[in-house]
């Protein structure tokens, strides 16, 4: 799947209110220092000028600009930089404004995978189907993704995006997310069936564009070369932490192509370019979904200046274990993250969620905490920062919003992350109740990531209950106030925060019994 990148950032920019002091959402940010596609001595060659083992012949090299009477003649074998009978750098003649026939699109889709060989020095073993459908069919395709949803795997989805204070307890998260990924997919992979839709936002003629179309090359290249199906992504921090890989190399290598599309490359586009987070139905989630794409790259990069796109080929049999790893690629690999165990500790009719499908428990990670903190941001326009617009975008020395990694999921208040736990439970009225542990390198820590939560437990109209018993303390929202109405206990245990949730205050104890 991919994001706008650009298109999201500057919508973000808008929606949180703060497009006036950190720069136009029309800029076009700088590159960022080290990420040319100039050779180094961390880098392939195949990343330079044409070699003499993937170039056309010499007096033949297409890529001028001009049209050719013909195309250079096919080498004896397959080689990087040449795939299906044309050459990474060769000029075609194709009009796409009335959409792509069946021959234009073979002859797009066959350069754009040369051009990804010829960026990331990997070969494609086959060719991949492409499909390009319009926004509106996408979004109908998208729609009815949630119908059949388990009824415990969306009572533990609503409780998840209930404790992260971004949708409320009278929501369809499932509803919520589809709805997102109708309005802000570019395009997408299916490792599954093997094949690649692009989304364009013309409705009567659906476009191609290019560098989005290189993306989801890039990434059917990844599965026939490292298997993106292995992988284990049954959380949200999980999924997160390997797209930080995964997507990080895509984004990366998108980027690296679109420098060349600006340069010696002439590139199809899609003038009608949307996606990026315009029409989500809800930034929350999508903030979190994002982490990866805009610290996957400089992830990535980070990797390759150590050791080349060797390095980066190396990851793959071992990726990220966390979104700290992403978050902070110095840690990666050798900072592991913990995996906190819930003890059972209900009473009444209180019963932990066993939602089909996936594991009983959600992991969030430092992305999605942070993620939380930072919304509010978004919800009230820039009136409310937990985390301040001025730490969370990432500026270049023009004060703008830097494209290549604009968000900044690095904070004091999240900083020091080591795992958490997710439990939900419901009883048999159906009300549900959670247990959110969450653990930190030390106490000092911990206590950061509770001074934010507690802002945000303000925001949200909390109010301390004196006389609560048990340890830590206990806030209650009341009914009407953002449609969070519930209660809370919150305790500080040395590296440890534990997160309690129930409907009224004298339930706390029936979802989590406390110890003397």
């Amino acid at each position: 799947m991919r994001s706008t990148l650009a298109v999201a950032v500057a919508v973000l920019m808008v929606l949180s209110g703060c497009a006036g002091f950190v720069g136009s959402e029309e800029s076009t940010p700088a590159a960022p220092d080290g990420a040319d596609d100039t050779p180094s001595s961390a880098t392939d060659a195949a990343d330079s000028a044409a070699s003499t083992d993937d170039a056309p012949p010499a007096g033949d090299a297409p890529g001028s600009g001009d049209a050719m009477a013909q195309s250079p003649p096919d080498p004896d074998s397959d080689r990087l930089g040449w795939e299906g009978g044309y050459w990474y750098n060769e000029t075609l003649s194709v009009d796409q404004s009335d959409g792509l026939n069946e021959s234009e699109l073979d002859a797009v889709v066959n350069r754009s995978m040369a051009r990804v060989e010829r960026i990331r020095g990997l070969e494609f073993e086959q060719s991949v189907p492409v499909e390009v459908i319009s926004r509106a069919e996408f979004r109908n395709q998208s729609a009815g993704g949630g119908a059949n949803y388990p009824p415990q795997r969306r009572a533990f989805d609503n409780a998840k995006f209930e404790a992260l204070f971004m949708i409320n307890e009278s929501t369809d998260s499932i509803a919520v997310q589809n709805s997102n990924t109708g309005a802000s997919v570019g395009g997408y992979y299916s490792p599954a069936e093997k094949r690649i839709v692009i989304v364009s936002e013309n409705t009567t003629s659906p476009k191609l564009n290019e560098v989005t179309l290189s993306q989801e090359l890039f990434h059917a290249l990844q599965d026939q070369q490292f298997d993106l199906t292995r992988y284990n992504q049954s959380t949200q921090e999980r999924h997160n932490a390997v797209d930080g890989l995964v997507e990080g190399d895509g984004n990366y290598v998108d980027w690296l192509y679109e420098q060349r599309c600006d340069g010696e490359w002439d590139c199809l586009e899609d003038s009608a370019r949307g996606g990026g987070g315009d029409g989500l139905a809800n930034y929350g989630p999508y903030l979190i979904q994002y982490q990866p794409y805009s610290d996957g790259p400089a992830f990535v990069r980070q990797l390759r200046e150590r050791g080349g796109w060797e390095a980066v080929n190396a990851a793959y049999e071992n990726p990220p274990a966390s979104t700290e790893q992403v978050i902070h690629p110095d840690r990666y690999p050798n900072d592991t993250p913990v995996d906190p165990i819930v003890t059972d500790r209900t009473s009444g009719t209180w019963q932990q969620l066993e939602p089909e499908g996936r594991p009983n428990y959600g992991e969030l990670g430092e992305a999605g905490v942070n993620a939380m903190l930072v919304y509010p941001l978004y919800e009230t326009r820039g009136q409310t920062q937990i985390i301040p617009a001025q730490q969370w975008y990432n500026l270049n020395e023009s004060g703008e919003v830097e494209e290549f990694d604009p968000f900044n999921y690095d904070h004091p208040y999240t900083d020091g992350f080591r795992g958490d736990r997710f439990v939900a439970y419901q009883n048999d009225a159906g009300e549900t109740g959670y247990v959110w542990k969450l653990v930190w390198d030390n106490s000092s820590q911990a206590g950061e990531f509770l001074d934010g939560y507690e802002r945000l437990l303000q925001f949200r109209s909390a109010r301390e209950v004196r006389d609560a018993s048990g340890p830590g303390t206990v806030y209650r929202i009341a009914e009407g106030d953002n449609g969070f109405a519930d209660a809370f206990r919150v305790v500080h245990d040395g590296d440890t925060v534990y997160i309690v949730n129930a409907p009224t205050v004298d339930q706390l104890s029936n979802v989590r019994a406390t110890q003397s």
